[in-house]
């Protein structure tokens, strides 16, 4: 199989009629979320542990294993029994600090390549796949297929090398014009960066990260917290299908486009209720924890919950929000009569007690891990 040669940004062949309906329902859906995000008190608190769901599915998309609730436990304390699941967390861990990191940096500039060579060095930082050239652009040919499958036997095979500089600078100057309509726009910069796969690994993580940070950057949403990869995850086969296409098929522009219009649709309104869902058990926690404990320090307690559901009582004391260390003993053993804390690991001579929030922990994971 030959080295795939895309299109050079913009596409041409695009049918906007036949799209209008659905970008329509985009915008309104994703302006919806922003809604919600916007009357949110501190989401950058309240939704940690959404944000770290999405780096736990976008990990679990390239075959990672480990649960939100492990990914909490280990920061928390409690060593993972398997070597290959404490690799899988540092991965898991890597992609929450590349979305951190990109949010930080945009504030100061525009998305650009260096950045992008910035997120892939935090990503493949100390974990599988740090030898494949981390934070560079590819310079040898890859493929995608099975597991130990050779280059004959691939699926795709992306752009060779020495066309990669020049694709990825058309890339970044597509992904910076005014376009009739930026959601369309995204839907080809994703199919775009996937197509040039411009790294040896980690470029289906990159690309899905790139999706909240252009929604912030062009204003769609005030915070990159979008959280695609659920939807991607439950239609693997179908976007798989759906990109693969592109270049090979009449229409097939159009086709990946309603896909991933759709995919925002319906991924905003699965955030959207997830998010009411999460500041619902946020406020009913506040009154309950305020009626316990009768305390000034009763809701900065509970900030630092969300901001860290499992945790030790060392990683929150700390806090300049905080009481003093016996006074905040006191509220936790409070709220762990009253089942708002359980215990995860009981302490021991020198190990502490680990506790959790495990009502917003299940919450977020969607079933019951803690």
């Amino acid at each position: 199989m030959n080295p795939f040669s895309p299109q050079f940004l913009p596409i041409q062949d695009i049918d906007w009629e036949g799209l209008i309906p659905l970008i329509g329902r985009a915008n309104r859906a994703l302006a919806r979320y922003e809604g919600i995000l916007l009357n949110s008190p501190n989401p950058e608190i309240l939704l940690a542990p959404m944000t770290t769901q999405e780096a736990v599915l976008s990990s679990r998309i390239e075959g990672t294993q480990a649960t939100l609730g492990e990914v909490m436990k280990f920061e928390a304390g409690e060593e993972p029994p398997q070597e290959s699941k404490r690799q899988d967390i540092h991965e898991i861990i890597n992609y929450r600090r590349a979305l951190l990191r990109a949010e930080e940096a945009l504030k100061e500039r525009p998305f650009n390549l260096n950045l992008l060579l910035e997120l892939h060095s935090i990503l493949l930082d100390s974990v599988r796949g740090v030898n494949k050239g981390r934070g560079q652009f590819r310079r040898e040919q890859n493929w995608i297929g099975v597991i130990g499958s050779k280059l004959e036997e691939a699926q795709f095979v992306p752009p060779a090398p020495e066309l990669i500089p020049g694709l990825l600078d058309n890339w970044e100057k597509y992904y910076h014009l005014e376009r009739p309509d930026p959601l369309v726009q995204l839907s080809i910069i994703h199919a775009q960066f996937e197509i040039i796969h411009p790294f040896l690994d980690g470029n289906g993580r990159i690309g899905r990260l790139i999706v909240p940070l252009y929604l912030c950057e062009k204003q769609i949403l005030s915070r990159p917290m979008f959280y695609l990869s659920s939807y991607m995850e439950a239609n693997r086969e179908l976007y798989i299908e759906r990109l693969r296409a592109l270049g090979h098929q009449a229409g097939a522009w159009n086709r990946w486009i309603e896909f991933f219009l759709t995919a925002l649709i319906e991924q905003a309104a699965a955030n959207s209720s997830k998010t009411q869902q999460v500041l619902a058990l946020y406020e009913s926690l506040k009154n309950r924890i305020i009626q316990l404990t009768h305390s000034q320090f009763a809701v900065p307690l509970l900030d630092r919950m969300f901001e860290r559901p499992i945790f030790q009582l060392g990683h929150i004391d700390s806090h300049p929000s905080m009481p003093s260390r016996p006074m905040l003993s006191g509220m936790i053993n409070k709220l762990k009569q009253d089942n708002i804390l359980h215990v995860v690991r009981e302490g021991r001579g020198r190990r502490p007690q680990v506790l959790a929030l495990a009502e917003l922990v299940n919450l977020c994971e969607g079933r019951s891990v803690v």
